[in-house]
């Protein structure tokens, strides 16, 4: 078989962060098709996403190794993703078979608008925000990492720095975390915030509500709770800081 060219890595790791570890299989739908549409087996993509899994700190720190045979153009493409999430990720899920931008109602909720200027632009955030939902969907096992819900029409994918603060990392699968509507809806207004620790804390707004047993059962109850770490892509805790310190309501 031919040496992978720099074009096809690039689709694989697309596909590596936005489908979880588990699934990185030769039967997985999402591996058949884009194994088609290079002209490889499904077997073959699935160990490259292995191989990329090895380069994967979290993989590696959860006990897991993957295959350790990674190329140094397999190294470089992934350098090149973790330094320009927006583009590298954009430019090479745009070309992903089978890739479906959100619905109307899942684009909506999900960035929280509904009136977009132009067309050009609507779809670059649709698209954005699909991959954005899709690597942080897979990464926290399709669950809240507060409550544990997994209903996928109850669950945001939330930018801890927001979307309209830093153009450069709405992308970045480590400025995310999978909330329910209701502690995604807290930490956007910074009722909750995450610490640097990976414990949630709870604003006094909040806990200072003791005859609301709905406040208190809800939010209150989940102050210095431990989130549900994602199996890869880990929030990094610079932009956990920048939220306790500019968004959280102490």
């Amino acid at each position: 078989m031919n040496k992978w060219t720099v074009e096809e890595l690039k689709l694989a790791l697309a596909l590596y962060c936005q489908i979880p570890f588990g699934k990185m299989h030769s039967r997985n739908p999402d591996v058949i098709r884009l194994a088609d549409k290079i002209g490889r087996t499904s077997s073959a993509v699935a160990m490259k996403l292995v191989n990329f899994a090895s380069l994967d700190p979290e993989i590696i720190a959860s006990g897991r190794t993957g295959l350790g045979n990674a190329s140094v153009t397999d190294k470089m493409v992934w350098e090149e993703f973790q330094t320009d999430w927006d583009n590298e990720l954009l430019k090479a899920t745009k070309d992903l078979p089978g890739y479906k931008i959100l619905s109307d109602e899942d684009f909506e909720e999900q960035l929280g608008i509904s009136v977009i200027t132009t067309r050009k632009a609507e779809v670059e955030i649709r698209t954005k925000q699909t991959i954005f939902r899709r690597m942080v969907l897979s990464s926290y096992a399709g669950a809240c990492c507060i409550s544990g819900l997994s209903e996928p029409k109850l669950l945001i994918t939330s930018h801890i720095v927001p979307w309209n603060m830093d153009s450069g990392n709405r992308l970045n699968p480590h400025n995310g975390l999978c909330l329910s509507v209701l502690h995604d809806k807290a930490f956007d207004r910074g009722l909750i915030t995450v610490l640097p620790d990976y414990t949630v804390a709870v604003s006094k707004e909040i806990t200072k509500l003791i005859d609301d047993h709905f406040a208190q059962s809800t939010l209150a109850a989940i102050n210095g709770q431990k989130i549900k770490m994602p199996e890869k892509f880990h929030p990094l805790p610079e932009f956990l800081i920048w939220h306790n310190k500019n968004m959280f309501k102490s």
